[in-house]
Parts: C-alpha cells; sequence; structure tokens
C-alpha cells in the first residue's frame, strides 16, 4: 500500500475527537498504516522520578492516529485535499488534486 503522506506534511484529522485539528506529522509508520500529528491524540501519562525522568508527575503524550482519519493540506490553496501522482520524466511528484498544484 503506498502511503502518500510524509512526515513534516501539513495534515488535518478529518475524524475522531481531534476533527478539524491541522498539525505538522512527526512519526509516520507504513507498514501499520498510522501517522503521529502535533498537537493532536494526546493522552495522560503517569510518570515516576528515575534516572531518565528526574521529576515525576502527569505528562502528555500524543498518539498514533490511523492514516485514513488524517488529509493532506495543500501549501497552495490551504484546502484538505487528496494525494494524485503525475510522472515528469524519471521523477514522480505528488499533486493536489484541487489545484493540481506541486505538494
Amino acid at each position: 500500500m503506498a502511503i502518500g503522506i510524509r512526515k513534516d506534511d501539513q495534515v488535518m484529522v478529518i475524524s475522531g475527537k481531534d476533527r478539524g485539528h491541522v498539525g505538522r506529522v512527526i512519526r509516520v509508520l507504513p507498514r501499520e498504516g498510522r501517522v503521529m500529528v502535533d498537537g493532536a491524540a494526546r493522552a495522560k501519562k503517569h510518570t515516576r522520578p528515575s534516572q531518565q525522568v528526574q521529576q515525576g508527575g502527569i505528562i502528555d503524550t500524543e498518539l498514533f492516529i490511523d492514516i485514513s482519519n488524517v488529509q493532506l493540506v495543500c501549501k497552495t490553496c490551504d484546502q484538505p485535499t487528496r494525494i494524485g501522482n503525475r510522472g515528469e520524466g524519471e521523477d514522480k511528484v505528488r499533486i493536489c488534486r484541487k489545484c493540481e498544484a506541486e505538494i
């Protein structure tokens, strides 16, 4: 399965409790079909003080979201869009389906 979303892409969450949130992709797990979006799908984790974490307490951590629940935001038209591919010679380029601009 080809994944059109890459690290550092701007995406919008289209379903779930964080619907409408726009953020940057931090990590992508293509085999599992999941992405981690900055500021979306946060959970509270209770931690004890240890060697790695000097101060314990409640920490907000980000969780993975299914890749079908996010949509890429085009830089030119600034709207969530599907991703298309255009072959230009040897290279394959991602394009916006709404405005046909290169992503």
